[in-house]
């Protein structure tokens, strides 16, 4: 199996992926993209979130003129997302996309999939070849008994044989699929037979809540085997939060580090502050202080809570109406319980000095 070290690199504008680099994390803009000003806002968004590549959909001419405007205002590689016309695959790479994701099946026939190939040659744009569970072709369905791993496997790998026949070979795959089990087995069996990157993603997931639970369950099977090279975790809504999201993924399997770990206790009768909110209000403050790369920890009573405080680099351990200021495993002084906000924010505005 060649694992994400493994894999081939392929440039994408200014970030590589494969060959070992950083699991890179991607999102995909929900606005029109022929409204310029609107898709440059919301990929300032998710730059500042932390979004390492973004892709916008190109449906029509006006929409891949509207890259070259785009790419002029944002500061991460721009992914034009292509399906069926194979002109706008071209009007895309013409006006500045750093990558295009097409299926190669549904782009026209040989003759035109050469074109796209020709162009991408020309501006040194990769090709991300995606296959999806919903968008099987039939006659695999009917080969594998319906939609299965293997189909989408053999699907993905036709796809990709269309562009090595046209001596094209900076190529990304994705095979997603909503099944979370199906979509973790398709991407084993493809990394057992392929070395290009793989981007990784449970497609379709769902809401803010039940999405990021199948993303997280699913990419964290599929990392956790040494596969992806890049990710998306696919929310119905702001795609902002697709990326906080992503980021704790990395960091939970220990393939990103820096930012803030929150843990806190789940609370119980022993609990004598309002844990609940104080935890919630830590973990966006966190968001502020991405250049550490510490664990604070908020917890809620004297049985557990200085313990864990402890193995923490700073942290709370609630009392009655106040708490124990921790840090790096000594008990500092004791805090009212409406100030211990501002006591954990100031600890972290000052840490290292």
């Amino acid at each position: 199996m060649y694992t994400r070290e493994q894999t081939r690199k392929v440039s994408i504008g200014d970030v590589t992926i494969g060959g070992g680099s950083p699991v890179a994390i991607q999102s995909m803009t929900n606005t029109k993209t022929e409204d310029v000003e609107a898709t440059v806002k919301q990929i300032l968004a998710l730059e500042k979130a932390g979004c390492d590549i973004v892709r916008c959909t190109v449906p029509t001419e006006e929409a891949a003129t509207a890259l070259q405007e785009i790419k002029k205002k944002i500061h991460i590689p721009l992914v034009a997302d292509i399906h069926f016309n194979y002109k706008l695959a071209i009007a895309a790479m013409e006006n500045g996309a750093d990558k295009i994701r097409i299926n190669p099946g549904n782009i026209g026939g040989e003759e035109k999939i050469r074109k796209v190939v020709e162009t991408a040659k020309k501006y040194h744009v990769p090709i991300r070849v995606g296959v999806n569970s919903g968008s099987l072709e039939k006659p695999l369905i009917e080969k594998y008994q319906g939609v299965t791993a293997e189909g989408l496997v053999e699907s993905a790998l036709d796809k990709v044989r269309m562009l090595e026949a046209c001596d094209f070979h900076d190529v990304v795959v994705s095979i997603k699929s909503s099944d979370v089990q199906m979509c973790a087995k398709a991407y084993r069996l493809a990394a057992e037979k392929t070395d290009y990157p793989l981007h990784v993603g449970i497609t379709e997931a769902g809401t803010v809540y039940s999405g990021n639970i199948k993303s997280a369950v699913g990419l964290g099977i599929i990392l956790n085997q040494g596969i992806g090279d890049t990710i998306r975790v696919s929310l119905t809504g702001d795609p902002v939060n697709e990326i906080a999201s992503a980021k704790l993924i990395l960091r939970t399997l220990g393939l990103r580090q820096g930012g803030i770990e929150v843990v806190s206790c789940p609370t119980c009768g022993r609990t004598n502050i309002d844990l609940i909110s104080l935890a919630n209000q830590v973990e966006t403050m966190a968001s502020d202080f991405e250049h550490l790369n510490i664990k604070v920890a908020v917890m809620g009573c004297v049985v557990n809570g200085p313990g864990e405080a402890k193995e923490a680099d700073v942290g709370i351990a609630g009392g009655i109406g106040e708490g124990l200021l921790i840090k790096k495993g000594e008990v500092i002084r004791k805090v009212p319980e409406d100030e211990l906000l501002n006591t954990l924010r100031y600890e972290l505005e000052h840490w290292g000095e």
